[in-house]
């Protein structure tokens, strides 16, 4: 669904020190022009497009493991992108994660995140750098059939009155620092909790990351299913519905 009408570019950036924005004209590419950026510009770096209708922006993330182990900075991500929301959301306003990507805001689909490491980089080193993007549909959005994304919604559309894309942004930046700070010192345990605490689970199941961020479903039957990480990063499951109602 196009939108009939752009909007004016939203306003420059309020970032805590380490990051260093990048401010992108209206009709950029975050995602694809942090990852240009990464080798050069290095951890702290945020790409972000200047717009209203959207937040899309992406980070420059330094990982301290080996590439199988890094790609869990993913839910790192995840999860400050869901708080980042959570932070500004009207009183009950439902905010859950459908694994591993795709982020709903009472129970319809607002954007997601996504990530990219180095094409060369070994499973097994640590890769130079990682870039954690994510787009958030921030304004309504109307077209010839709005039915073709009837769960496609915008913040706007739930209440979400007084947020722009800037304020997602910072609030996004602000949560990942802690989100990291936490892992950091408590563990990935920390990470995992969060993220749990977001995502749309059945119930007589019990949830675990692996150590190469596969997600291990345990049933009270003793079966356990592994969903790959790795699988699901290639395509992002919200980025085509997300982009056709913004782009």
């Amino acid at each position: 669904m196009p939108l009939t009408k752009r909007q004016a570019s939203a306003p420059e950036l309020t970032l805590p020190p380490p990051y260093s924005a990048v401010r992108l004209r209206e009709f950029g590419d975050a995602f694809a022009h942090a990852l240009v950026l990464a080798p050069q510009r290095g951890a702290g770096t945020l790409v972000y497009v200047g717009r209203f209708d959207v937040a899309e922006f992406a980070v420059v993330l330094e990982p301290a493991d080996p590439l199988t182990q890094a790609r869990r900075a993913f839910y790192a991500g995840m999860t400050s992108l869901a708080d980042a929301l959570a932070a500004t959301a009207p009183p009950e306003t439902a905010i859950h994660i459908e694994w591993p990507d795709a982020l709903y805001v009472n129970w319809g689909l607002v954007g997601g995140g996504r990530l990219a490491w180095p094409k060369k980089a070994d499973e097994d080193k640590i890769p130079p750098w990682l870039v954690f993007g994510a787009i958030i549909r921030t304004s309504s959005a109307t077209g010839p059939d709005p039915g073709l994304t009837p769960d496609v919604t915008a913040l706007v559309e739930e209440g979400f009155a007084e947020v722009d894309a800037s304020n997602i942004i910072e609030s996004f930046a602000r949560n990942l620092m802690q989100t990291l700070n936490a892992w950091q010192e408590e563990g990935f345990a920390a990470v995992s909790k969060s993220y749990f605490g977001r995502l749309s689970r059945e119930r007589g199941q019990r949830y675990e990351i692996a150590d190469c961020g596969d997600l291990l479903i345990h049933r009270d039957s003793g079966e356990i299913e592994r969903l790959q990480l790795v699988e699901r990063l290639t395509q992002p499951s919200w980025l085509d519905l997300v982009s056709r109602g913004s782009l």
